[in-house]
């Protein structure tokens, strides 16, 4: 049964949203500090290129030191300021275990008009913390902006990474969410947290350094603000593959129209890419914890994403031979 009335406008209204519009910047952000550094942002020392989900840095130890930031947008912050402190936290978070690492703390930066404007923010943040485990150990306020604003950054450890750089033809392309939660009204963000036990939310994060160190997955990203394809595409073109995507495999909560569900930033979700041999035991990894893991496509050699519903007709999503999404040719 056909899941979507029309894949070609569903794919028109995704390369039309704010969340690609978004991750679409970064390519020129990227060659605008290619061009600030001598050698390019290629020759930064980095176990991985620019574009992962952290920053990677040899230990001198057998591991790699993780960097990450992520900034919440103005209205969010006016419109839910505990969430958005949260998700400021839990979003870090989800970033370093989707590198194969483990938080150690984080740092945030916070502009306010007041100290009070500051509060609700500052106790989202400090729940996240305690439900994740990760400890903030510093930072930077202003409580005399004309705005709120926030960035928190966070520094993580893995021993063995898994990096968008790493996927490979022949590859199975997974997706892994917790689908018990709910839409944090009228917003696209798919809380699957705040009501969560905390050792539940710890235990689940920890599967991603697991099937890392266990050498069943080597390519890995979190589903971020562009959904579920736009975090696909951003793996794809980092590691240099196609794919092709079926809809109707996507793990979707009951009544969730498609079009939302694509475009949704779920808490705890990551998209993975494995080996055939090993696509039946991450998936029972993941499924033994109550977490949905389907296999939603196959990752080939060519520069295309094409998506369909259920073996309909293919439509094009993106052609890195056109048009760059988050990597362009002088960043890579």
């Amino acid at each position: 049964m056909n899941i979507v009335a029309s894949v070609p406008e569903l794919v028109a209204t995704l390369r039309a949203s704010r969340g690609f519009g978004h991750k679409a910047d970064i390519a020129g952000m990227l060659s605008s500090l290619g061009r600030a550094l001598p050698g390019g942002v290629a020759d930064l020392g980095q176990a991985v290129a620019v574009g992962d989900d952290c920053a990677a840095i040899d230990d001198g130890a057998g591991g790699y030191l993780l960097f990450a930031i992520e900034g919440m947008v103005s209205d969010f912050i006016r419109a839910m300021p505990w969430f958005a402190g949260y998700s400021a936290v839990m979003v870090n978070i989800s970033d370093v275990y989707a590198m194969g690492g483990r938080p150690l703390a984080v740092v945030d930066a916070i502009w306010s008009e007041t100290i009070e404007d500051a509060k609700d923010v500052l106790a989202g943040m400090a729940a996240a913390s305690a439900a994740y485990g990760v400890p903030i150990v510093g930072g930077h306020s202003n409580a005399r902006s004309d705005h709120g604003q926030l960035a928190v950054a966070i520094l993580g450890r893995a021993n063995r990474l898994l990096s968008s750089f790493a996927a490979q033809p022949g590859d199975r392309l997974l997706m892994t969410v917790d689908l018990r939660g709910a839409f944090a009204e009228p917003y696209p963000y798919w809380n699957a947290s705040t009501s969560a036990p905390p050792e539940r939310l710890r235990d689940d994060l920890e599967l991603l350094p697991e099937v890392a160190e266990a050498g069943l997955c080597a390519a890995a990203k979190d589903i971020s603000m562009a959904g579920t394809l736009g975090t696909a595409l951003m793996l794809l073109e980092c590691s240099r593959v196609g794919a092709d995507i079926d809809l109707a495999r996507i793990p979707r909560p009951p009544d969730v129209p498609m079009a939302r569900w694509l475009a949704a930033f779920p808490s705890y979700g990551f998209l993975l890419a494995v080996s055939p041999s090993n696509v039946d035991a991450v998936m029972a990894r993941f499924r033994a914890r109550g977490l949905a893991c389907e296999d939603i496509g196959g990752i080939d050699a060519s520069t295309r994403v094409t998506v369909h519903d259920n073996g309909a007709a293919r439509t094009l999503l993106w052609d890195f031979a056109d048009d760059a999404f988050i990597v362009p040719s002088d960043a890579s």
